[in-house]
């Protein structure tokens, strides 16, 4: 039986429309939510994430800037900026495009962006609260997982999930957000021996690696639900997930596709953090 697809621009499309409604009332009290973007350097695929994310913005009734620093713009320079909209009243979200240049330190900038307006969840103090499960931004791709998960129906709590990949920016907490929701959790990597045996027993496969195609039928339980996480371009400009899609769905019991699966919910669960933000503002000046 052919797996059910898991539409992430449906779920997202429906995420921003109450966004929208909740964004006009508070523009009612006077505040409108704003994200700044900063972009340093000529990166095609940043240029393109972040033109989506300025033209989100503005469908949703937010405010929306996007900054550009030029390649050789220097640490400094952009802390400077940093600095500014973190004590600028009208921004509530402040958003540095990844990768920047070697010469830029991706730590000292994360650390520079104030918690209350770090809306990507990457700051140390949101990280450390998401690991203790304390209140904080939750990272948007992580978060927009779990709500994908959360669609299908099927519980999370108590059931077997695998994620394969590490990084801090998907694997890492992705894995303590499925544990927050009562899954039981394993983490494949690199290094990870018999991996194959280890996918095979989870009912719910999170694939992060950044890999095309890396799974196929031989690593996936018959029913299991599959999100990808990957955005891989082929030799032909085609886009493929980590996973083997055409492979995995005559297997899986639910699957994500690529495009169209978790991507639209990163920038779903952005504009959420966004919101929040503004709305914590708003409460703390009234």
């Amino acid at each position: 039986m052919t797996a059910q697809t898991i539409n992430g621009k449906e779920t997202a499309a429906l995420i921003k429309e109450r966004l929208k409604e909740e964004i006009a009332i508070l523009a009612r009290d006077g505040v409108v939510p704003g994200l700044t973007v900063i972009l340093v350097g000529e990166d095609p695929a940043s240029q393109v994430y972040v033109r989506n994310k300025a033209r989100e913005c503005e469908k949703l009734g937010m405010a929306s800037e996007v900054i550009r620093l030029p390649e050789t713009a220097s640490e400094q320079e952009l802390l400077r900026l940093i600095g500014e909209l973190n004590r600028n009243e009208r921004v509530h979200g402040i958003l540095v495009q990844l990768p920047l240049p070697g010469h830029i330190s991706e730590k000292a900038v994360i650390d520079a962006i104030s918690v209350e307006k770090d809306v990507d969840g990457f700051h140390p103090v949101n990280v450390g609260n998401l690991l203790i499960g304390g209140e904080g931004y939750l990272p948007c791709t992580p978060a927009g997982v779990i709500e994908l998960i959360k669609r299908t129906g099927i519980a999370i709590a108590g059931r077997h999930a695998v994620v394969v990949g590490r990084s801090n920016i998907v694997g890492k907490p992705v894995s303590l957000l499925l544990l927050r929701e009562n899954a039981t959790v394993t983490i494949c990597h690199s290094r990870t021996a018999n991996m194959e045996d280890i996918t095979r027993q989870a009912d719910i496969l999170v694939v992060a690696v950044g890999k095309a195609k890396m799974i196929g039928a031989r690593h996936v339980k018959p029913g299991a639900v599959v999100i990808d996480v990957g955005v891989n371009r082929l030799e032909d400009g085609t886009l493929a997930g980590d996973v083997d899609f055409d492979e995995v769905k005559e297997i899986a019991g639910h699957i994500t596709p690529v495009p169209g699966g978790v991507g639209p919910m990163t920038i779903a669960m952005l504009l959420s953090n966004t919101l929040e933000s503004a709305r914590k503002f708003a409460s703390v000046k009234h």
